[in-house]
């Protein structure tokens, strides 16, 4: 298979259909900044949230780490009306960080490091992985082709272009969510692209990669 992905790499047009950047002061959708009204007691991804009208109760019981990836996810399927209840076989989603699920990780040790006030939360532990994020993504728009999460010391444009053309060298993907999602030391840093493959446009490289990060 690595053989195969190798050999059709560069044969291989793929067009970013949209993309979307998340920090703790913005957001952008294709370059262009979306207005984020701000509520009082209410934190800066729940504006989002808020602000995109999305209906998604399960969003309150994520973490930070997947509530940040869920919305670059939610705000690129909106932009291209793709029906999040429509089975999607040929999708798949690959994303990177660099603090894998730290933050939730300490919030869980909170729970469980005094033995006099012992408390270990469920709800917490289940998102002390990672790739939950991509697993939430995948459940909330159907998404049924491989999930990956990729843990490096920093971002990477190279690796995840070489990451995104092996997953689209695969003949049952045509579509791929792909990017980075973090929220380390409490900085929401997301870029995630929406790529499909087949088509006449090949712009996604590693220039245009760093250059919208």
């Amino acid at each position: 298979m690595q053989q195969l992905c190798l050999k059709n790499r560069d044969m291989i047009n793929i067009e970013i259909k949209s993309w979307c950047r998340i920090t703790n002061t913005k957001v952008l959708l294709n370059g262009e900044e979306l207005e984020i009204p701000l509520r009082e007691n209410t934190s800066w991804l729940t504006n989002i949230y808020k602000s995109q009208k999305i209906d998604y109760p399960k969003y309150f019981k994520m973490d930070t780490l997947s509530k940040a990836g869920f919305l670059a996810s939610e705000i690129i399927m909106r932009s291209l009306n793709i029906d999040p209840l429509e089975p999607k076989p040929k999708w798949s989603i690959i994303s990177m960080n660099s603090s894998s699920s730290l933050e939730t990780d300490k919030n869980y040790q909170q729970t469980i490091q005094d033995t006099n006030n012992y408390f270990p939360s469920p709800s917490v532990f289940v998102y002390t992985l990672a790739n939950i994020v991509t697993g939430e993504i995948a459940i909330r728009n159907k998404i049924m082709g491989e999930t990956l999460f990729f843990v490096h010391k920093d971002f990477s444009p190279h690796h995840l272009y070489q990451y995104s053309i092996d997953a689209l060298s695969n003949d049952s993907i045509e579509n791929l969510l792909c990017g980075w999602v973090e929220d380390g030391d409490n900085n929401i840093d997301v870029l995630m692209f929406a790529l499909k493959k087949n088509t006449k446009v090949n712009n996604f490289n590693i220039e245009n990669i760093k250059t919208i990060y």
